[in-house]
């Protein structure tokens, strides 16, 4: 309810653009390029994995000039984008929910509001900014690197061609599935942003309460990103698939 009630007071704040620029190009580097390598790492040992899972038996039923189809979908649709808030969810939300918590017990938030500073838009307001902007670039490059990933495992250990994987993946993957991919990937940053920001701003007792809401915060952000996932594959993929059912 805390979060709820903060994302609010944040739209309302963004609606009145009060943005603070330095300190949300410093998230933005924090979010981003710091987070870049691990990110892409992930995404390509799990666009690695599912190839080596999928190819073998797709190979068996013939169906050769599907694997890079398939990988790039289930990237695009679900893995790239769930994995990608996950990794940030573990790296900069408990960061978030730290930081903003010591704050809070060190009554440096109280001293803002004595300086005449709204802890939304200096603390809050960025982070949201920061991770719904960057999020989605990262997925994207996981993305890519996950199909990657797959080609060469692909091309390797089942000597498929990278021309026909690359064909694969061309005719699978739509561009509704890419604009999918970074609505949701925004979407988390935004609930990666406003959980953490919210756990750190509601921390009390002490160091011992930081470590609380740290924790808090994460499991918290994971499980809030599992059920919108829910909802948004509900909306944003309902039908028969036809990428599947034309290519086959």
């Amino acid at each position: 309810m805390a979060a709820i009630f903060l994302g609010g007071q944040v739209v309302i704040h963004l609606l009145r653009g009060k943005i603070h620029r330095r300190n949300t190009i410093e998230q933005m580097a924090i979010v981003g390029p710091e987070s870049l390598l691990v990110a892409l790492l992930t995404a390509t040992f799990v666009g690695m994995v599912f190839t080596i899972q999928v190819a073998r038996e797709f190979i068996a039923f013939g169906l050769v000039q599907t694997v890079g189809g398939v990988l790039a979908l289930a990237l695009a649709r679900e893995l790239a984008p769930v994995l990608t808030a996950v990794i940030i969810a573990g790296r900069v939300c408990s960061a978030f929910a730290a930081e903003i918590g010591t704050m809070r017990v060190t009554e440096q938030i109280d001293a803002l509001q004595m300086l005449d500073t709204d802890p939304i838009d200096y603390l809050v307001v960025p982070r949201l900014l920061a991770c719904a902007l960057m999020l989605p670039i990262l997925t994207l490059m996981s993305l890519v690197a996950g199909v990657a990933g797959g080609m060469v495992v692909a091309g390797s250990l089942y000597s498929i061609p990278y021309s026909v994987f690359l064909d694969s993946v061309h005719s699978f993957l739509d561009v509704w599935d890419i604009w999918n991919c970074m609505i949701k990937a925004a979407i988390f940053g935004g609930i990666l942003a406003i959980v953490g920001s919210s756990w750190g701003l509601t921390t009390s007792g002490g160091a011992k309460g930081v470590g609380q809401s740290t924790t808090a915060a994460v499991v918290t952000s994971l499980m809030s990103i599992f059920m919108t996932n829910f909802f948004l594959s509900w909306i944003m993929f309902q039908g028969s698939g036809g990428a599947a059912l034309q290519n086959l």
